[in-house]
């Protein structure tokens, strides 16, 4: 049986190692057969609205989803995570919790939507970091049932109007997040797969640096620069997190590139989380042309672009392991980041996504 109202499916693959770079486009394209409206997030990511794919299939949703995770399996050989419901966050959520080849259909009903989304940790709901999590948990809040209970002007005084309106919002499983056929402007990508589970935040934050260092150099050739960038996270129960950031100014350079993703590591908050993939994309490329660059009083921003400006002049000439940051140098406490054939950092693998 059809049924009605919406349904959007939220897709990922396990990707390979070094995953060919046009597999994003030629994914869409296979996914595009099923139905139009398909917005591609990650390389390894994609949202469909099948709301009207399913008339025209004569299908169920569960059956729908069954022939498209096949024929991505059958064309790419890739498994993938499915989770589809009636909007965009609980299809996410769905998704994170679903093992490799199976899916999670969250029934529209009120009740099925609060089965499943109650019992949830408070901060797997989006736009839910640490400092808010740390927020409602002084205030006994710790699952999604909690903050559903109170009250939508008690989470405005805690959180501030508008997070406060956008947490009640989601703890009630609203979301109004439309799917984007729009192709998304080009990205870099570049992701580093820890060879056991890392735990040590010191070891996260080189492989951050490590990521940092190979965008920027690749943004330099390409003549490009980044206006934002996002950290994807994934941990050993193959859930993730990702958050994005828009930089002050649009970037090629990997110390600020680095910085940023710091910060948006810092935000996750995690305490001993068993890590297993680190990625780290560059949004939204433009020419370098387009480059503006904020006035300062601190002649010590410019050393790191001089000395950077200098690696880049070397690393053309004899290669790119011939010079790297300190920091990603061997040490007395090795990391778990692959280094047999990488000259002590952390070995990357990378991605590209254009218009």
């Amino acid at each position: 049986m059809i049924t009605m109202g919406r349904h959007i499916l939220h897709l990922r693959f396990d990707l390979p190692a070094e995953p060919d770079a046009e597999l994003a486009e030629r994914l869409r394209h296979l996914l595009e057969g099923i139905t139009p409206r398909v917005q591609m997030i990650e390389p390894d990511m994609a949202v469909l609205d099948l709301t009207g794919a399913l008339p025209y299939w004569q299908r169920d949703a569960r059956a729908l989803i069954e022939v498209v995770q096949l024929r991505v399996l059958a064309v790419f050989g890739l498994p993938s995570f499915a989770g589809c419901a009636g909007n965009r966050m609980l299809a996410a959520m769905a998704c994170a919790l679903t093992p490799p080849g199976r899916r999670t259909i969250i029934d529209d009903r009120p009740e099925a939507i609060a089965a499943f989304l109650r019992p949830r940790p408070v901060r797997e709901l989006p736009g839910v970091g640490a400092k808010t999590a740390a927020t409602l948990a002084e205030y006994g809040l710790h699952t999604v049932g909690d903050v559903a209970d109170v009250p939508q002007g008690t989470l405005q005084r805690l959180l501030g109007a508008r997070t406060g309106r956008a947490l009640h919002e989601h703890a009630h499983g609203r979301d109004t997040t439309i799917v984007d056929p729009t192709p998304a402007p080009a990205s870099l990508s570049a992701e580093h797969r820890f060879t056991r589970d890392e735990l040590d935040p010191a070891a996260h934050r080189r492989v951050l640096l490590a990521l940092a260092d190979d965008l920027g150099a690749r943004l330099r050739t390409s003549n490009q620069i980044a206006t934002g960038v996002t950290v994807t996270v994934r941990y050993a129960d193959l859930s993730a997190t990702r958050r994005s950031r828009t930089l002050p100014e649009a970037t090629q350079h990997t110390v600020l590139l680095a910085r940023a993703a710091y910060a948006v590591y810092d935000s996750f908050g995690l305490q001993r989380a068993r890590v297993r993939s680190i990625a780290l994309r560059a949004d939204a490329l433009q020419p370098a042309d387009r480059a503006t660059r904020q006035l300062t009083l601190d002649a010590g921003d410019d050393k790191p672009l001089a000395i950077e400006a200098v690696a880049d002049r070397a690393r053309a000439r004899y290669g790119h392991q011939v010079i790297y940051p300190a920091a990603l140098a061997i040490n007395s406490h090795p990391p778990s980041a692959r280094q047999q054939d990488t000259g002590g950092r952390p070995e990357v693998t990378r991605g590209r996504r254009a218009t």
